[in-house]
């Protein structure tokens, strides 16, 4: 009986233990739980941020990343991942992290610009970002990493192009300038300062134009056309670019006849499209060989947006490599340097053409073939309005236009396939 109480006994006193164990197990469990850890601390812990410092990183147009005490990243927001910032859980780049122990040790704000290569290519690319360092409360620092590389073009860009417009003015001002002295020096000759004062004439008329398409190329680059857009008629604009460019065509007997633009319209900037077409027409006629033919034809286009008005300009001139395609629309590119001298160009047309196009909504697009000519082609949306079908007008064949055929518009086709261009 004494051995069996005793036994009660012992179970007992060994159940409470393991009782009381077990409570102080599950508490100290508990109390492990609510403490921070490094695990806490990643991108989807968001405890360790100060409050309201979420939710400012959320909206900011920078990429952000914010780093604790041993360098781990607590935040960082998508633009950083995209960028390449941060990788695994850690700031990838070295002379940021750098910035950010310093930050972190003294409490000052540092700013750089840096060059980084850019993910996914081999090409070397580079990624030029500003990258501003700030400690955020007593053991975080912040980082700030605004792209620049868009801004760099940009402003390349614009360093290029001053420097052009430099050079181009600086060529007549220059032959002005010694022209101007020739005279002077052979006032006693009739002959020569006649001669001397044609060529003045030519650098006046050099510089002028290239004044005039600067001041357009930075007017449609700088206004709205849309502001003052009005249903515009495609024969009108025809008309007013072939009378534009009519003595220069009949100077080498260049034939200039067009089709398909009656019973068409476009939406849009009445002066601005008509120094667009004017710029593709008088390229064809000044790149033409003498007794050729430039032809400017019109269509609508049905496309998924809404119908567009194609309008075709068409030389049999010299043409235009592969390579120099992809280029005819910058800023004062030439395809042939010494012929756009002698004939006046400054390489500002086919820009301007480019701007007016995208401007309105539309594109200007190239085909050539060196030898066999070229085609501009410019779209642009229709104006909608509706106007009775047309009886007579010019006729299309094989990419030349015969003034004296008359056409039906339902079978009119002035786009023929570029291996039919003649």
């Amino acid at each position: 009986m004494d051995v069996n109480a005793a036994v009660a006994a012992a179970a007992a006193i060994a159940g409470l233990c393991t009782g009381v164990i077990a409570v102080l197990a599950f508490r100290w469990s508990e109390r492990e739980q609510k403490r921070p850890t490094r695990t806490s601390l990643r991108p989807d812990g968001n405890a360790a941020l100060p409050p309201g410092v979420d939710t400012v990183l959320s909206v900011l147009s920078s990429s952000a990343v914010v780093l604790d005490e041993s360098d781990s990243v607590v935040k960082a927001s998508s633009a950083a991942y995209a960028l390449g910032l941060v990788r695994g859980g850690r700031l990838a780049v070295e002379p940021m992290l750098h910035m950010a122990r310093d930050t972190r040790r003294d409490g000052e704000i540092r700013q750089v610009e840096l060059d980084l290569p850019r993910r996914g290519t081999g090409r070397g690319e580079a990624l030029a970002v500003s990258a501003r360092v700030a400690p955020l409360g007593s053991r975080l620092v912040l980082l700030l990493v605004e792209d620049l590389t868009e801004a760099r073009r940009i402003e390349a860009v614009r360093r290029d192009f001053v420097a052009n417009v430099s050079h181009e003015l600086k060529t007549p001002v220059g032959a002005l300038s010694l022209l101007s002295e020739a005279v002077m020096g052979a006032s006693d000759d009739p002959e020569a300062v006649e001669r001397f004062a044609g060529r003045m004439e030519i650098e006046a008329t050099r510089l002028t134009n290239l004044v005039q398409e600067l001041i357009d190329l930075s007017r449609v680059q700088n206004d709205d056309p849309l502001e003052d857009a009005e249903p515009v008629r495609v024969e009108q604009l025809v008309a007013e670019a072939i009378d534009r460019c009519r003595q220069q065509a009949g100077s080498k007997q260049i034939t200039m006849a067009s089709g398909g633009t009656a019973d068409l319209t476009v939406w849009g900037n009445r002066s601005q499209l008509a120094a667009a077409l004017g710029n593709l027409v008088e390229n064809a006629v000044n790149y033409s060989p003498a007794r050729t033919r430039v032809g400017i034809a019109a269509r609508k286009l049905a496309a998924p947006g809404g119908d567009l008005i194609e309008i075709a300009v068409t030389d049999q001139g010299i043409g235009i490599s592969e390579k120099d395609r992809e280029r005819v629309f910058e800023r004062f590119y030439r395809v042939d340097p010494a012929r756009s001298r002698a004939t006046g160009g400054t390489g500002l047309g086919l820009a301007i053409v480019k701007h007016v196009a995208a401007s309105h909504g539309g594109e200007v697009t190239v085909w050539s073939s060196e030898g066999q000519g070229s085609t501009f082609t410019l779209r642009l949306p229709e104006s909608g309005v509706v106007r009775g079908r047309p009886t007579g007008g010019p006729f299309s064949v094989n990419g030349a236009v015969d003034a004296e055929r008359p056409y039906e518009t339902d079978s009119f086709d002035p786009f023929p396939a570029p291996e039919a261009l003649p």
